[in-house]
């Protein structure tokens, strides 16, 4: 039995039509704090106590993507464009996927704040739309003249109220949220054509806000290729959206089911979380998110992202511990055929 749920969902992406590119079931990890991990001295090990790069070692737990953020000028250089790409050639050289995910700011960006980089905070609604583009073009083209094939690219990080407040504030400002996601899809097309664009919530548990965004979106025609999702039961609880691990498991399925039967766009959850210190249950949450992502969605949702598992002590919702994967990354590497 040990491998038997493994077996069902991979004999599921093998079946015909499942894909019509005939693509794996994507299973990654943002993995953006690496190079600062390393400069601060820090250092992860394998299940056996061998030392291993990061990238390397997610690689080894089976995974076959990574994300990477783009910060626009932080502090420190981490999560700059350059420091991307020192990520993203380890990627390529474990042949593993990429996708980057803009924040659009000099720090972190999520529900709770979307601030305007320093360098952009005076311009107008013309001029931010032309520095988010040049921003996207300039970090994209980057990449691809040092050979990276970016696969994806978020055009923000959880705009569940859209982005650079207050000129791109969801829930005040529509259009030109719309007008700058607009910006953000153009210019990630003209550097890579085929890359499918991510617009980005979180909470996968609650429909609304989905609604909210796509139906805003859709209004003023600004386009996307991706629903990403966040699934997180730890914050779905502490937000009282759920009451269960099963209830965010049950609403994230049945509200990509949802999603693609109203805007019949595919899905990713780019960013999912367990709680470190409860190893065992975080696993069962896991091996039951994969399945019922690659088997339960019609094919429309196409992969897992972990976020942060080598994160450890300031963060509650990595996976190792003592610089080792713990048990709940091997709900990835059992998912592997």
């Amino acid at each position: 039995m040990k491998h038997f749920l493994s077996f069902l969902v991979m004999a599921w992406l093998c079946l015909p039509g499942f894909s019509q590119s005939h693509e794996p079931f994507w299973l990654g990890a943002d993995i953006s704090g690496t190079t600062a991990l390393e400069a601060w001295g820090g250092k992860l090990y394998n299940a056996q106590g061998e030392e291993r790069e990061n990238t390397v070692l997610m690689k080894e737990l089976g995974l076959n993507a990574v994300r990477l953020r783009v910060w626009v000028n932080p502090k420190d250089r981490f999560c700059s464009k350059e420091d991307v790409l020192v990520m993203a050639l380890r990627a390529k050289k474990q042949g593993m996927a990429v996708m980057i995910d803009f924040h659009y700011s000099d720090w972190w960006a999520d529900p709770g704040q979307q601030n305007i980089p320093a360098a952009w905070k005076d311009l107008n609604y013309k001029k931010m739309k032309k520095a988010l583009a040049t921003h996207t073009r300039e970090t994209l083209q980057l990449l691809k003249d040092n050979g990276i094939d970016v696969k994806w690219v978020q055009v923000g990080n959880e705009t569940t109220n859209g982005f650079l407040w207050e000129m791109g504030r969801a829930s005040t400002n529509m259009k030109q949220y719309a007008g700058l996601s607009q910006a953000g899809y153009k210019a990630v097309k003209s550097v890579y054509p085929q890359a499918t664009v991510i617009i980005h919530l979180d909470a996968a548990c609650d429909l609304h806000r989905y609604h909210f965004i796509f139906d805003g979106l859709r209004q003023y025609k600004a386009k996307w290729d991706m629903i990403g999702l966040s699934v997180y039961p730890y914050w779905d609880q502490k937000a009282n959206l759920t009451t269960s691990d099963d209830e965010t498991l049950q609403k994230c399925v049945a509200n990509m089911n949802a999603l693609y039967e109203k805007y019949h766009t595919p899905m990713m959850i780019v960013e999912t979380g367990y709680e470190a210190a409860r190893p065992e249950e975080g696993k069962a949450f896991m091996k039951r998110l994969i399945s019922a992502a690659a088997t339960q969605t019609g094919g429309h949702c196409k992969g897992v992202f972990y976020w942060a598992p080598e994160a450890e002590g300031h963060y509650a919702l990595g996976a190792f511990k003592n610089h080792r994967p713990t048990a709940i990354m091997e709900a990835f590497t059992e998912a592997q055929p």
